[in-house]
């Protein structure tokens, strides 16, 4: 194994580092210093003075680690905002009130929602992004805001492999629930529109209410158990069609998110939040065996919150000690300027690009 001693460098200690493998002219390594990232942490390492070949080959072991002038981070998670309520000043992306993430990590293309139309396609192009490689589309539940863009994605598809451009069959990730028809009059359907079995002649669909691992350190963390009194709401008119013809109260038990586990850390992200930020994030902390949350992005269905519920869910929040809370989509201004009281509420806008 070859052994390096990195320099201190955008706030990291010295570090020690095993040789993983090459690419061109640069080296990748995994943080193997405990005290500072406890779980395995890929980092790239480009070698500015020293050479790694004074001798022997790339694999030999060394005795005596090479110090290495700098190195570059590479982040862990990548998440750039498709599609969100809103606009960012001077990024000329389009807007509509939907969600759409693009989530990249650990060498797979996420797509976390899909908006409410082919915005998020749009968007995607002007970023320069492509949508035609993605491993996997995940949905965060079945409303159309949030599935509206299913359609044009698989137009977008099609027309690709008419014109012989490669195209990848992605895994559609799901609550069971996803694809069920919800009537809510005068509205015959706010879900899906495409059932699991249309949408599995263009997609591997894979739906399930336990949790399921995307990647080593990413989550789905299926259906979400209800435990705050305070997040509980009433149905109203919702309703939702289930397989044997009978029709329920839409408690949209089908709302699920994503975990992130970097080090002791977990970034969260939601569509909507229909089951509870505060529910989620503690199904999040349950299913990763994390404590520390860092960052949420995503719904958190706040648009008229009782005080109460408002004033518990910023409690819970600021007892999180959050870096950031990128709330959007969902989220009304009034509940963001509540929720800047109790943490750092950050700008979210389509276009955006966050990386941990």
């Amino acid at each position: 194994m070859v052994l390096a001693w990195c320099h201190q460098a955008y706030g990291l200690p010295y570090l020690n580092y095993t040789y993983a493998h090459k690419s061109f002219k640069h080296w990748y390594f995994d943080i193997r210093d405990n005290s500072a990232f406890p779980r395995k942490v890929q980092i790239k390492v480009q070698i500015k003075v020293q050479s790694w070949f004074n001798h022997g080959s790339a694999t030999s072991k060394r005795t005596n680690p090479v110090r290495v002038r700098w190195c570059v981070v590479t982040p862990q998670l990548s998440l750039t905002v498709l599609v969100d309520n809103t606009t960012l000043t001077d990024r000329y992306f389009g807007g509509e009130p939907g969600l759409s993430l693009l989530i990249e990590t650990e060498g797979k293309k996420i797509l976390f929602d899909t908006g409410y139309s082919d915005l998020f396609l749009q968007n995607a192009a002007k970023r320069g992004i492509s949508l035609l490689d993605l491993d996997m589309v995940v949905l965060s539940h079945g409303h159309l805001d949030h599935s509206g863009g299913l359609f044009p994605l698989i137009r977008h598809m099609t027309r690709s492999i008419i014109e012989g451009i490669p195209v990848k069959k992605p895994l559609l990730v799901a609550h069971p629930w996803c694809f069920y028809p919800r009537p809510k009059f005068p509205v015959p359907d706010t879900g899906t529109v495409l059932s699991e079995q249309d949408l599995s002649r263009f997609f591997d669909v894979c739906t399930t209410t336990a949790p399921r691992y995307l990647t080593p350190n990413l989550v789905f963390l299926g259906e979400i158990e209800r435990n705050f009194d305070y997040e509980q709401t009433d149905p109203g008119v919702r309703k939702i069609l289930m397989p044997d013809g009978s029709v329920k109260e839409d408690h949209i038990l089908d709302d699920s998110a994503l975990a992130f586990r970097t080090g002791e850390e977990l970034v969260i992200v939601t569509g909507c939040s229909h089951a509870g930020i505060c529910n989620i994030v503690e199904q999040a902390r349950s299913v990763c065996g994390e404590q520390r949350v860092i960052d949420i992005i995503g719904g958190l269905h706040l648009l008229k919150p009782s005080t109460v519920r408002l004033k518990k869910t910023g409690e819970y929040l600021r007892n999180l000690q959050l870096k950031s809370l990128h709330a959007c989509h969902c989220t009304s201004l009034s509940s963001k300027i509540v929720l800047a009281g109790y943490c750092p509420v950050q700008e979210v806008g389509a276009g955006l690009k966050l990386e941990w």
